[in-house]
């Protein structure tokens, strides 16, 4: 069985669009989704729409979480004092996306599991149990294995950090997803995770980064500057 999954859509339409050309050539038998679907893009309704008929099953993420549960955003803030600088304008970001979402939409996102599990493979955002916090790819064979063995499959696999990877250890292969927008490695390609077998591999999709920067200057998201900033360079950008 070949398994695509793809995460941290984060809104850009312009690389979902590549990704979705891309599985056309790889064609997947499943494609899962890893959360983070909708904020700090241009295109969060347009995205979450396109998933839900697309018909992929999915995880919350933390940017999904935000959406529908403000508290978690506020205490992710008061315990990462590294982040504390960033809370007012993610807040604000979170609260225009949630206002163009609506509803239903935010609903929707509120239903997704923790966790999905198909054939040998287990797929979380983070860390199983929470969507805000999880490893480098810098971590140990202990500490990976120590984070997602719970999850009790060969292959565990999670999103949420924007830098792809795959590490196979003696008790099981742990790989990240890598991002299909807001890339943190230095390469601003989409990435999306392929499992064909036991084997698994990233997938990285070229897709028009100017295009896609056009569109957040439209779309009346706050601080959009930051978010080009970072997908122009595909690495994290401080505001």
């Amino acid at each position: 069985m070949r398994i695509a999954i793809v995460s941290d859509i984060h809104g850009n339409l312009t690389a979902f669009e590549a990704v979705l050309a891309d599985l056309r050539q790889t064609l997947p038998d499943v494609v899962l989704h890893g959360g983070d679907l909708a904020a700090s893009g241009s295109s969060p309704c347009e995205i979450v729409d396109r998933v839900r008929e697309l018909g992929w099953r999915g995880v919350v993420g933390n940017a999904d979480e935000m959406l529908f549960d403000h508290g978690k955003l506020k205490q992710f803030a008061e315990q990462s004092a590294g982040f504390r600088p960033f809370f007012p304008m993610v807040e604000e970001m979170a609260a225009a996306t949630r206002a163009v979402l609506g509803d239903e939409r935010i609903a929707w996102l509120s239903a997704l599991e923790p966790v999905q599990n198909v054939n040998g493979m287990s797929l979380v955002h983070a860390t199983p149990g929470d969507a805000w916090r999880a490893p480098s790819p810098e971590a140990s064979d202990e500490e990976l294995v120590s984070a997602f063995e719970s999850l009790g499959q060969p292959i565990a696999v999670y999103a949420h950090i924007h830098r792809s990877f795959v590490r196979p250890t003696p008790r099981m292969t742990i790989a990240n997803t890598g991002s299909v927008s807001l890339s943190y490695d230095g390469d601003r390609r989409a990435a999306y995770l392929l499992i064909d077998g036991s084997t698994v591999s990233i997938r990285r999709v070229e897709y028009d980064v100017e295009r896609e920067i056009g569109l957040l200057r439209q779309c009346g998201l706050p601080h959009s500057e930051w978010i080009a900033k970072t997908i122009e360079s595909g690495s994290f950008q401080a505001p």
